[in-house]
C-alpha cells in the first residue's frame, strides 16, 4: 500500500525515525534545520522522544501522531522533532531531566515543549489522544500550548530561562569539591577520605541491597523486577571480598561472620539468577532475556528483548557459572549466546543489532498485541505436540484457561493464554512420570524443537537493525569471556568479527574517535562516553583470551582510553562527562551518576583505568581511576543502591590484585591446559599476564614479564606484587590449588565453613 505522506524522516537510518517517516506530522530529525525553522518562524518546538520497541511509543504513533487532525494542530502551531533516545541518548538526557524535574515521573515516549533556544518549558510523557478521566488529552495540551505560546509568549521564555538555569547550576555542582579550590590536591584528598572508608562503603551497600531482597521470590525490590546486573557485579564481588577476609584468620569470630555474609549474598545471587531463568523473562525456545517482569513472581515480563541487558546478563551467568559449575547456568549462556547469534547477528561483517520489539501481529489481527509472538493457547499447544501435553503441563505451567494471572495482566490483554516458565524441574518431573531424567529431557529437548518451529513461522517483532558501539562493547566482553570458559572457538570468532567491524566501520583511525551507531552504514554522531567505555571494557576482556591478537586488541584499548581521557575527563574534579561537549545544541554536559539499566559510564570507565594501571604500570591510569570513584563519593555514601557498578570499582581499587603470569607460548597445548584452569575461577581482581607475546610491547609492566623466568619451562606464576616472591606452578593441579586460595567458589565457601566450625567449638 502506497503511504500517503512522507516526511523529513524517510531519509534517516534510525529504524524508530523511520517509523515515523509516513506519519502525517511534518517531522524534522534533531538538528540544525528544525533549530533554524523554530527560530525564523518563532515557533515552539514539540520533541518526541522514544526507542524504536517502545511500547507506548507505538501506542501513542498509532493514537496520536497518525491522527490527521491532530497532526494538523501539530504542523500549525509546533516544529515538531523525533528523536531516537539509542542514537542521542544526550538529547534524552538533557530533556528527561527536566521532565523527571517538573512531574516527579519519567518515561518513554517523551513528549516536550521547547523554546526556538531549545529551553523546555513544559512536558510529560505518554498523552492519550483525547481527554479522559478528568485529565487532559493530547489534542486540548497541544492548544492550550499553542495558546499560552501566542498570549504569553515572554513569560514562558522567562519561565524556561529559569527552569533550565536550576538544572544547570543543580548538576554543574556534581562531583565538584566542597572546598574553595577545585586543585589537585582536593581531589587528592577526596581519593584518600573515601579509600580509607571503603570496607565500610562496600558493607554499606552490601547490606542496603540485602535489606531489599525479596526472600520469597528472588530479586533486588518489588515488582516490576527489573535484572540489574550491575547489582549482581557489586553483590559477588563483595562476597568474594568477604571469603577472603574470613580465611586470613580462621576462627577468628569476625571472620565466621564475614563467611556467613558471603554465604548469604552468593545465596541471594544465585537464586535471583535461577529465578529470572527460570520465570518467563528468559525465551525457553528461543533463548535470550526480555527486558523486566511486570509480577514480582517473574512470570510475565515487558517482551522487549535489549541488546544491553543480553550482554550484561551473560556476564553475570559467567560469573555464576565459574563460582558454581552449575549446568543450568551454562544452559543460559549457550542458549543466550545462540539467540544473539542466530537473530541479533550482522552477517555481513560482524556487528550485533540493538533490539527486539515486545509488539507483533497475532493471526488475523490489525494491530500489533505485546507479547503476541511468545504467547500460546491451550488449543494449539495441544495440536503441536499432543503426546507431551501432561508434561509441558507440569513443566511450564500450562493450564486449559491460561496461566497468567490478573495481577501480571491488570488489563485482561493476554487472558486465556500461556506463556511459558519453568514451574517444575526435569528432576522433579522424573519423578513424577516415572522417567529418567535423560528420557524428560529428550522428550522436553523435541517438544520445544517443535514448538520453536511453529512460532518461527508467525509474524516477528520488529528488529531494530542498528549497531550501536557500546552495546557492541558488552557482546564482545560476554562472547570473549565465553570462549575463555567454553573454549568454542565460534564464540571467540564473535567477539573478534565483531571488534574489527567497530575498527572497520565506527572508528576513525585518523582522529581516533568512535562514531555511535551503523545502520547501511555509519550514522553521523560521534561516539558517547559509554561508547568508549563499554569498548574498552570489551577489548580488554578480548585481550585475556590470549588469541594470536591479543596484543592488537590491548593495544588499541590503550588508544581509545587515551581518546576517552582528551574528550570526556573532567580534570578539575574527578570523572568523565558523557558527552565531549562540543555539541551546541546540548544545553548542559551531564555527568552519568547512576548504574541503571546499564552501568554509568564513569563507573565502568574506573575499572577499565585500573586495569590497564595493572597491565601497564602506568599512574596515570590509577590516579585517575581513583579520582572517578572518589567523584562518586556522595552517591556512594547516601544512595549506594544508586551506585553498584561504581561500588566495584571502589572495591577494585581497595584490593590487592592477583597477578596471574602465564609462561609459554599461549597456542602451546600446555599453556593452553594452564590457561584454561585459569579461567575456570572467579577472581575479580586478577590480573592477567602473558610472557610470550610479540615484541614491542605497550606498556613497562608486559616489557617486564616478557622473557622474564617465573620458574622453568611452560608455567604460571601467582602473586600480589610482581617484584616480589610469589608462588610458582608447573603442573595444571599445582595451579588449581593455588588459585583456589584467591577465588569465590561454592566448595570455597562450603569448605572454609566446615573448617572454622570445627575450630570455633
Amino acid at each position: 500500500m502506497e503511504a500517503t505522506h512522507t516526511n523529513r524522516l524517510v531519509h534517516e537510518k534510525s529504524p524508530y525515525l523511520l517509523q515515523h517517516a509516513h506519519n502525517p506530522v511534518d517531522w524534522y530529525p534533531w538538528g540544525r534545520e528544525a533549530f533554524d525553522v523554530a527560530k525564523r518562524e518563532n515557533k515552539p518546538i514539540f520533541l518526541s522522544v522514544g526507542y524504536s520497541t517502545c511500547h507506548w511509543c507505538h501506542v501513542m504513533e498509532r493514537e496520536s501522531f497518525e491522527d490527521e487532525d491532530i497532526a494538523k494542530v501539530m504542523n500549525e502551531n509546533f516544529v515538531n522533532i523525533k528523536v531516537d533516545r539509542e542514537e542521542r541518548p544526550d538529547v534524552d538526557r538533557v530533556y528527561m531531566t527536566f521532565v523527571q524535574a517538573t512531574t516527579g515521573s519519567g518515561g518513554w515516549p517523551m513528549s516536550t515543549f521547547l523554546t526556538p533556544t531549545l529551553k523546555p518549558f513544559f512536558g510529560g510523557t505518554y498523552y492519550p489522544p483525547q481527554d479522559k478521566y478528568g485529565r487532559p488529552g493530547f489534542k486540548s495540551i497541544l492548544h492550550r500550548i499553542g495558546s499560552l505560546w501566542r498570549n504569553n509568549r515572554e513569560s514562558v521564555i522567562e519561565q524556561a530561562d529559569d527552569i533550565m538555569e536550576q538544572i544547570a547550576n543543580a548538576f554543574s555542582g556534581k562531583g565538584k569539591s566542597k572546598a574553595s579550590s577545585t586543585s589537585e590536591s582536593s581531589v587528592n584528598n577526596k581519593v584518600e577520605s573515601i579509600m580509607a572508608k571503603a570496607q565500610g562503603l562496600l558493607l554499606k551497600g552490601a547490606l542496603k541491597f540485602q535489606s531489599e531482597y525479596d526472600r520469597k521470590y528472588g530479586g533486588f525490590g518489588g515488582a516490576p523486577k527489573f535484572p540489574r546486573p550491575v547489582v549482581l557485579n557489586f553483590m559477588l564481588s563483595v562476597a568474594h571480598r568477604l571469603l577472603m577476609a574470613s580465611t586470613a584468620t580462621a576462627g577468628d569470630q569476625k571472620n565466621v561472620a564475614e563467611l556467613k555474609r558471603a554465604q548469604l549474598i552468593w545465596s541471594m545471587c544465585k537464586t535471583t539468577l535461577l529465578s529470572m531463568f527460570r520465570g518467563g523473562m528468559f525465551d525457553h525456545l528461543g533463548g535470550g532475556f526480555h527486558r523486566y517482569s511486570v509480577d514480582e513472581f517473574w512470570h510475565i515480563p515487558h517482551f522487549e528483548k535489549m541488546g544491553y541487558d543480553q550482554g550484561q546478563l551473560l556476564n553475570s551467568y559467567i560469573d555464576a557459572y565459574q563460582i558454581s559449575g552449575d549446568s543450568t547456568f551454562e544452559q543460559v549462556i549457550r542458549e543466550t549466546l545462540l539467540y544473539a547469534m542466530r537473530d541479533m547477528y550482522h552477517t555481513e561483517g560482524g556487528g550485533l543489532y540493538s533490539a527486539e520489539d515486545a509488539d507483533s501481529l497475532s493471526v488475523g489481527a490489525m494491530h500489533k498485541k505485546e507479547g503476541a509472538f511468545y504467547l500460546w493457547s491451550y488449543q494449539e499447544l495441544s495440536e503441536i505436540v499432543p503426546e507431551d501435553m501432561p508434561l509441558l503441563e507440569y513443566i511450564y505451567g500450562i493450564k486449559k484457561d491460561g496461566n497468567i494471572r490478573s495481577v501480571s495482566d491488570p488489563h485482561h490483554e493476554m487472558r486465556g493464554m500461556n506463556h511459558l516458565f519453568l514451574q517444575h524441574t526435569i528432576e522433579e518431573a522424573a519423578l513424577q512420570f516415572n522417567k529418567s531424567q535423560e528420557q524428560i529431557r529428550e522428550r522436553l529437548d523435541e517438544a520445544r524443537r517443535k514448538l520453536f518451529e511453529v512460532r518461527s513461522q508467525r509474524s516477528r517483532p520488529s528488529l531494530d537493525d542498528k549497531i550501536i558501539t557500546a552495546w557492541n562493547g558488552l557482546y564482545i566482553s560476554a562472547f570473549a569471556r565465553a570462549y575463555q570458559i567454553f573454549e568454542d572457538e565460534m564464540y571467540l570468532g564473535v567477539a573478534e568479527e565483531t571488534a574489527r567491524f567497530i575498527m572497520n566501520q565506527l572508528y576513525d583511525p585518523t582522529q581516533k574517535v568512535l562514531l555511535r551507531s551503523f545502520r547501511e552504514g555509519p550514522a553521523n554522531i560521534h561516539g558517547y562516553l559509554q561508547d568508549y567505555a563499554y569498548l574498552i571494557m570489551g577489548l580488554l576482556d578480548l585481550y585475556e583470551c590470549g588469541s594470536a591478537s591479543a596484543m592488537d586488541w590491548l593495544t588499541w584499548a590503550i588508544q581509545l582510553q587515551t581518546k576517552q581521557t582528551e574528550l570526556f575527563e573532567d580534570q578539575e574534579n574527578g570523572g568523565f562527562y558523557d558527552v565531549a561537549g562540543d555539541d551546541p545544541s546540548i544545553l548542559i554536559r551531564f555527568k552519568g551518576d547512576q548504574d541503571m539499566a546499564e552501568p554509568a559510564g564513569t563507573s565502568v570507565a574506573a575499572m577499565n583505568l585500573y586495569r590497564l594501571y595493572r597491565l601497564t604500570g602506568d599512574e596515570s591510569y590509577l590516579r585517575s581511576a581513583q579520582a572517578s570513584v572518589a567523584s562518586f563519593e556522595e552517591e556512594i555514601r547516601n544512595v549506594p543502591t544508586a551506585v553498584p557498578q561504581m561500588l566495584c570499582a571502589l572495591n577494585l581499587l581497595a584490593s590487592a590484585p592477583v597477578y596471574i603470569v602465564i609462561q609459554g607460548d599461549p597456542s602451546n597445548r600446555d599453556t593452553q591446559s594452564m590457561l584454561r584452569e585459569t579461567r575456570k575461577h572467579f577472581i575479580p581482581n586478577k590480573v592477567l599476564l602473558f610472557t610470550d607475546m610479540p615484541r614491542g610491547q605497550v606498556s613497562t609492566v608486559l616489557s617486564t614479564v616478557t622473557g622474564k623466568q617465573f620458574g622453568e619451562g611452560v608455567g604460571t606464576w601467582i602473586g600480589s606484587d610482581l617484584n616480589q616472591s610469589g608462588t610458582s606452578c608447573s603442573t595444571v593441579d599445582q595451579l588449581r590449588t593455588a588459585l583456589s586460595r584467591y577465588a569465590l567458589s561454592v566448595n570455597a565457601l562450603e569448605s572454609v565453613g566446615m573448617t572454622q566450625t570445627a575450630e570455633s567449638r
